[in-house]
């Protein structure tokens, strides 16, 4: 093969003075490369559009750079395996490239997997917890694992420098007063990132939770190695540490379930009757169709000197439903007090004892 090879290269010096008949050399083996990716890309794309999964076209996209450049690669590597100049300027250039191409791909590869799963977990359904809890773990394991190929590939890239790998030696002897020095610095992102395998492992929180934290009502919108982003119901948006969901308290309204209680509370005159309060309640609470059907319930809670505190109870299938729900009823309650029971409304009494007597005051309808 070498023998061939070599007669080309020496039949185009004929042609291109030196180096250019290398560099044309080099072209054409780059050409035939790129060739060959397109033609079987093409048939790849083909079978991942037939395909009725949209694994496989993410998949196909995602490595269809990084297979582009190793074929590129490859085909100079053998090209420098042939011809004596190439070698020589290979080696130098080997210990760089082929550490970060292999990194590139297998970051591709993990990416493309872990997007697949992603895409079976479908968090679109009511009742979303399993697949919510499923992508929290695809989102810290690939972050972590992400870590680790660029800390490998970056160290391989770095052990080919002869400098660099000479000093890795000679440091050696004095690694464990390094590795203390290293470890009392790097102390904060240790821990923040243990925090972050320990939050996928023990899923304190997941993707979409609802959680008060730091005084703030809001949905976890990403998880991090080192911090978690919480978007606040007025589209704010807070950054937490990753121990803080660790180390610290906080609410989670969706830990088990979506399904949350919300009261309505109103205060009234001690004197209402409560019977129609609770007719009219069940009767709007049965036709709005934010309630789940689970809990609707009219207790009084607390009585007062000038008013009773009436507790409006209902249910609904997650947080944000369940405020619109209480929004709802509380206005419609209102309306249908003042419209019907203006009286039932809780007021201050003021008796004069020359008026009227404390008994004539009470009996007395306001």
């Amino acid at each position: 093969m070498k023998q061939p090879i070599a007669e080309i290269v020496e039949g185009g010096a004929r042609i291109l003075p030196y180096p250019w008949n290398l560099i044309a050399f080099a072209v054409a083996a780059t050409g035939a490369a790129l060739l060959l990716h397109w033609i079987a890309f093409r048939l790849l794309r083909r079978l991942a559009n037939a395909s009725d999964s949209d694994a496989d076209t993410m998949l196909v996209r995602r490595l269809a750079t990084p297979t582009r450049i190793a074929l590129v690669a490859l085909a100079l590597v053998l090209a420098a395996r042939e011809i004596p100049a190439f070698e020589t300027v290979w080696e130098k250039v080997a210990g760089f490239v082929m550490p970060a191409l292999v990194g590139w791909i297998a970051l591709a590869i993990l990416h493309a997997l872990v997007e697949t799963m992603k895409l079976r977990a479908d968090i679109t359904v009511a009742d979303n917890l399993a697949a919510r809890r499923r992508r929290t773990k695809l989102t810290m394991l690939s972050r972590i694992a992400t870590f680790i190929i660029i800390f490998v590939t970056v160290g391989l890239v770095l052990l080919s420098i002869p400098g660099v790998r000479d000093i890795g030696l000679t440091l050696v002897a004095s690694a464990g007063l390094a590795g203390l020095a290293v470890g009392a610095a790097a102390q904060p992102a240790l821990k923040s990132l243990i925090a972050g395998v320990q939050m996928a492992l023990t899923e304190p929180i997941n993707i979409e939770d609802v959680v008060i934290i730091e005084g703030e009502w809001g949905w976890i919108e990403e998880i991090r190695t080192t911090y978690v982003v919480v978007k606040i119901w007025d589209e704010r948006r807070l950054i937490v540490p990753t121990t803080r969901f660790l180390e610290g308290a906080f609410q989670n309204w969706t830990k088990t379930t979506a399904q949350l209680l919300g009261s309505v509370m109103l205060y009234l005159d001690p004197a209402t009757r409560i019977g129609p309060i609770r007719a009219e309640f069940e009767r709007r609470i049965r036709a709005n169709e934010r309630w789940d059907g689970r809990v609707q319930v009219v207790q009084v809670t607390d009585t007062k000197r000038d008013a009773i505190e009436v507790r409006l109870l209902m249910s609904a299938k997650d947080s944000p439903t369940l405020f619109d729900l209480r929004c709802d009823i509380r206005e419609g309650m209102l309306e249908w007090l003042a419209d019907t029971m203006p009286e039932a409304f809780a007021r201050l009494r003021i008796v004069s004892p020359e008026s009227e007597s404390p008994a004539d005051a009470l009996a007395r309808p306001d």
